[in-house]
């Protein structure tokens, strides 16, 4: 009972001033807050219990995990947490409009993909500008179905893709251009910020939904890789076994069916992520958990090699360069071991390597961000500067927080779940800063 008590009391502690936060935000979390709480005091009410639950799933079962602890002892908590937690060790394949959705999309991405041999385009020219068209706006399509939105953002979603679309193919054609090519770049990147838009239903507030948006991203990946490997040995076996016969398909095949199944790859494996969440949420955990340590002890061992080779990313651009990728690779791989470990770190090493890795982040961050200014003190202001400044900033801030968070959470100053929160939200930055870079630095630079 004192801890019923001291539950609904928390509430009214720990609720944010509406004044001085986003009003969204404050809604979502007084809302969260009072579904703990209707939990708690309805726990012997299995009626009222399955009402809540039918009110609002996801937010029922984010609210009961966080609830649950205190209702251990309880027979009908103990059962709710089953029936929450309960995987299938059987794959779900949907309904099968659910699957003539997955079947029709898959043709339209190879169908985008095609359009190059369709209509006799440059295909560097079609595949630079327009690449990102292939995947995002039908895996955004797949979520704004899927979260029923209403007409209105749907509006807003098309004409966001639509303005991307006649924007960068109407940018004149120059073949040495870095701001056009940055604009390219960083397209996919805003088209991914609009994929996140339609997968957390529109509530950008609810920093739970973007870090579920970094997991669903991780387990895509460890799906696609899974599926493009199959497709791999299927692709060889099959070309060999017409080969037995001397039948030369490898033309055919690789303009026809790969580029049709590689498009279609994301697409499935965004299904069956979403359908049979158990089929990787083990998996993502597991590879952050081995890849961390390693990268750990990969990047000091790159920091040392540095110094021993003399290497300068001052003076030499091509370094430089491949530091910074080095550097996205690394925050990357953070961003996505804490997304994916957030809700569950709880050994003492876990976070202290997340946050070695951290701290080495920010030191390899704030070298490449002082070989940048250096540039453009001594050769001045460039599009690629300007973009990978902006990006450095951002970096470099967001990982101090993260690095902050961590040290907050290993002294046990703080929940762990804010480390968390601080990655969710930075998302939105980025995603500004995406937009800025694919509209306005052409333009700025006059494409050059």
């Amino acid at each position: 009972m004192h801890g019923l008590t001291r539950s609904i009391n928390g509430v009214f502690d720990h609720a944010p001033d509406s004044t001085n936060g986003n009003e969204e935000n404050y809604e979502q979390n007084s809302y969260n807050d009072f579904m703990k709480n209707d939990i708690l005091l309805n726990i012997d009410d299995p009626h009222q219990l399955e009402k809540l639950y039918r009110q609002n799933k996801s937010a029922f079962r984010q609210q009961f995990s966080l609830a649950y602890p205190e209702l251990k002892e309880n027979k009908v908590a103990d059962f709710w947490n089953e029936r929450l937690n309960y995987e299938s060790e059987e794959v779900y394949w949907g309904t099968t409009k659910d699957i003539t959705f997955v079947i029709i999309a898959s043709i339209l991405a190879g169908t985008i993909a095609k359009l190059p041999a369709f209509f006799n385009l440059d295909e560097a020219y079609f595949y630079q500008r327009n690449i990102g068209f292939i995947i995002f706006p039908i895996l955004t399509l797949y979520f704004s179905r899927k979260n029923k939105f209403k007409t209105k953002a749907i509006i807003f979603i098309g004409v966001a893709m639509l303005v991307s679309l006649i924007f960068i193919n109407f940018l004149p054609h120059q073949k040495k251009s870095d701001s056009l090519l940055l604009s390219c770049i960083h397209l996919p990147l805003f088209l991914w910020c609009i994929l996140g838009y339609a997968f957390v239903g529109g509530s950008l507030g609810n920093y739970e939904k973007r870090l579920g948006f970094l997991r669903y991203n991780g387990d895509l990946v460890v799906m696609t890789t899974v599926i493009l490997i199959a497709g791999g040995i299927l692709t060889g076996v099959t070309i060999g076994l017409f080969k037995l016969i001397d039948l030369k398909i490898e033309k055919f095949y690789f303009e026809n069916v790969v580029i049709f199944g590689v498009a279609a790859v994301p697409i499935v494996a965004t299904y069956l992520t979403d359908t049979n969440p158990q089929i990787v949420n083990k998996i993502s955990p597991v590879i952050a958990k081995i890849f961390s340590p390693l990268v750990l002890i990969t990047l000091i061992a790159y920091l040392v090699g540095i110094v021993i080779s003399g290497k300068d990313p001052y003076n030499d651009r091509e370094f430089l360069l491949i530091f910074n990728a080095l550097l996205i690779g690394v925050m990357a791989i953070i961003l996505f071991s804490v997304a994916g470990t957030s809700k569950s770190i709880k050994k003492h090493a876990e976070t202290f390597v997340l946050f070695l890795l951290s701290v080495l982040t920010v030191i390899v961050n704030g070298i490449a961000l002082s070989a940048i200014l250096f540039r453009i003190s001594e050769w001045g202001i460039s599009p690629n500067r300007v973009a990978v400044l902006g990006g450095n900033i951002l970096m470099l801030t967001n990982l101090i927080l993260v690095t902050i968070r961590l040290l907050k959470a290993l002294t046990k100053k703080s929940d762990k779940t804010e480390v968390g929160a601080a990655i969710a939200l930075f998302l939105p930055f980025y995603a500004i800063w995406a937009f800025l870079v694919t509209f306005f630095l052409p333009l700025i630079f006059n494409f050059k």
